[in-house]
């Protein structure tokens, strides 16, 4: 697998980073400013902040802190969560982010995806999906930070999004997220298989292995890390170097 990147997910609630397990049960870790400046020095490729919160409100509020992080982070920053329309999209990159994750929006109204990648081209929009395994062991997309049901399953719906413009997916396993026991590693490798964009997995990481087998059997072209890194259980350069030593092309950071 070439190119793999690192990306350190920053789920939050109004200004504090926060930390859960199938994304409730919401605990608060810190000031995400300061969890993205350390994870910049220690060499992530791209940063992921996702707004826990947004569908209760209407609205993204991570203006602000998307802002400052701008000033002093210069990766690549995709942020998530509440964004319901082109001019949602225009005022987060004007914020300084880079792309836009759209989960409940673009399900409610797919056109959005259209939209969004005729305006500001196809690699500003990142489809979300929330995906919980059913009974028959297909996975049905999920919307409100994995609260409610779609009917919609998610390799259908991935490739859905990626006809309608998507430049990339970013799959979130809320049965494995906040566990740490590892990605679901077959619900990746469906999406990687359905789609022609790049596929970033999401939700499980508790050790390197997991990383190395979600990209070597799962295909993935990306990891969001969130637990592992916030808790300190394992640094960023830990992680390259496990992957590296696996044979896995990532990044090497001087």
């Amino acid at each position: 697998m070439s190119g793999v990147r690192l990306i350190a997910r920053l789920d939050i609630k109004g200004v504090n980073l926060i930390k859960g397990i199938h994304l409730e049960g919401l605990r608060v870790i810190g000031d995400p400013r300061e969890f993205a400046q350390a994870y910049y020095r220690q060499g992530v490729d791209e940063i992921v902040y996702m707004d826990a919160v947004a569908s209760l409100y209407g609205r993204n509020s991570l203006h602000e802190i998307v802002r400052h992080t701008s000033h002093d982070v210069f990766v690549p920053l995709t942020v998530g969560g509440g964004v319901r329309s082109v001019d949602d999209v225009r005022e987060l990159l004007r914020s300084g982010a880079d792309k836009v994750a759209i989960n409940t929006a673009a399900i409610k109204n797919p056109q959005l995806i259209r939209d969004v990648a005729r305006v500001f081209g196809s690699q500003c929009m990142v489809l979300s999906i929330e995906a919980k395994r059913q009974a028959d062991g297909s996975w049905e997309a999920y919307i409100d930070n994995g609260r409610e049901k779609t009917g919609l399953d998610v390799i259908e719906w991935a490739r859905k999004g990626v006809a309608l413009g998507a430049g990339e997916i970013m799959v979130t396993s809320v049965d494995q997220e906040g566990t740490g026991k590892g990605f679901d590693v077959e619900l990746v490798r469906a999406v990687s298989a359905a789609s022609s964009v790049p596929v970033i997995a999401s939700g499980g990481m508790g050790k390197t292995e997991h990383l190395i087998e979600v990209v070597t059997r799962g295909q993935a072209d990306a990891v969001a890390v969130a637990g592992i890194l916030h808790y300190k259980r394992s640094s960023l350069p830990d992680i390259r170097a496990a992957a590296i030593a696996a044979g896995i092309e990532v990044r090497r950071v001087s």
